[in-house]
């Protein structure tokens, strides 16, 4: 157990890839299955599928496990930097006869910020399809919903709330070493206020998956990646700034014409 413990490291790493990738490639399946039968088969529970038709309100279960699997793919990686950080000043508190606890704790807490917004999600997915704002493969049917997600989106990277949560996802050691709670349930309200920090940063992003499609693997994708990118790369680069412009320009032109 102290030679695993050594390499925790590595196995919060491999722990971490081995979730995303699962996430991934069930979510890649059911998209599958969704273009192939015209059934939604979301987590495992088939829906009464991508159709023009009223859903009941049992659908929000399956809609709900589909969006957690997905925030899971979408976010975990992105909190990577922050967990493994975890990690490590967990590891120099446990050589210095510290309590150890778990990083799957932290990461616990922040996950279950990110399934508390998927029941919003699921929710709010439910309501547009019950108004007919949905296309049978869950993107706007409206071009004035479409342009206003964009535009919302775009506008929120340049609010003072964005920069606020962007600068606290980019500083780990700085949450860590000025907000560290000890013990098992001190480790998981640190993991709820990172992903509350998270879901502050990047809710709105999150909506812009009914603009082209919830289950557009490629648009999923993009996301994702731009998440990841925001939080790691340079702040000189002004990577927010101009997708935020991108995103306004974007949506103008789609509620335009």
């Amino acid at each position: 157990m102290e030679s695993l413990l050594k390499r925790d490291r590595l196995l919060i790493i491999a722990g971490l890839i081995g979730l995303t990738a699962l996430a991934w490639g069930y979510m890649i399946h059911e998209a599958s299955a969704m273009t192939l039968t015209g059934v939604c088969c979301c987590a495992g529970l088939k829906m009464s599928g991508p159709d023009t038709n009223a859903w009941s309100v049992a659908t929000v279960v399956p809609l709900f496990l589909m969006w957690s699997e997905m925030m899971v793919a979408m976010m975990l990686p992105s909190a990577a930097p922050m967990i493994l950080t975890f990690a490590m000043v967990n590891r120099k508190r446990r050589e210095q006869e510290g309590p150890f606890v778990p990083a799957g704790i932290f990461a616990l807490g922040y996950l279950a910020i990110w399934t508390a917004f998927s029941a919003l999600a699921a929710t709010g997915q439910w309501t547009l399809h019950g108004a007919a704002l949905l296309s049978p493969v869950m993107a706007s049917t409206s071009p004035f919903l479409a342009g206003l997600l964009l535009i919302v989106a775009g506008v929120f990277q340049f609010t003072p709330i964005k920069n606020a949560c962007l600068a606290h996802c980019r500083s780990p050691l700085s949450f860590l070493l000025t907000d560290w709670r000890e013990g098992t349930r001190g480790a998981f309200l640190m993991g709820l206020k990172h992903g509350a920090y998270c879901a502050g940063c990047c809710w709105i992003l999150m909506a812009l998956l009914f603009v082209v499609g919830v289950m557009n693997m490629w648009w999923v994708a993009i996301i994702a990646v731009f998440v990841l990118l925001e939080k790691i790369a340079p702040k000189e680069l002004y990577l927010g700034k101009v997708a935020g412009a991108l995103l306004v320009g974007w949506g103008a032109w789609i509620a335009i014409h």
